[in-house]
């Protein structure tokens, strides 16, 4: 889950590469496939297991949550976030994905659940 998680926040990164606000906020095709990039992150990161998120304390747990909660909210809430997760949220949590992933890279590999 934590490669997928730092496929969508580059994915999220390249579309909105180069925007203004105001240009991505008027850009409809952009912003939608932003939005959805960025509900599939945040469900990505809440079915990650409480013991890795505690293993990785710099990522914004909780910031993924209330990201969750101002989107569905419509409105200016929804454009405020999505700003947020595209300038602020998701360059962090890219950071510190590939910190984690260089210092301790079995976090990244993929191990199938027992039966």
């Amino acid at each position: 889950m934590l490669m997928s998680l730092d496929e969508v926040c580059t994915n999220v990164l390249i579309l909105a590469e180069g925007l203004e606000k105001d240009e991505f906020l008027s850009s409809r095709l952009t912003r939608a496939e932003v939005k959805h990039q960025i509900l599939t992150m945040t469900g990505l990161a809440k079915n990650i297991s409480p013991s890795i998120c505690n293993m990785m304390p710099e990522l914004d747990w909780a910031g993924f949550e209330v990201l969750t909660v101002q989107i569905g909210q419509g409105g200016s809430a929804e454009n405020e976030a999505l700003w947020f997760a595209i300038t602020s949220l998701i360059p962090a949590t890219l950071m510190w994905l590939r910190v984690y992933k260089k210092d301790n890279p079995t976090l990244f590999s993929f191990q199938p659940k027992a039966l």
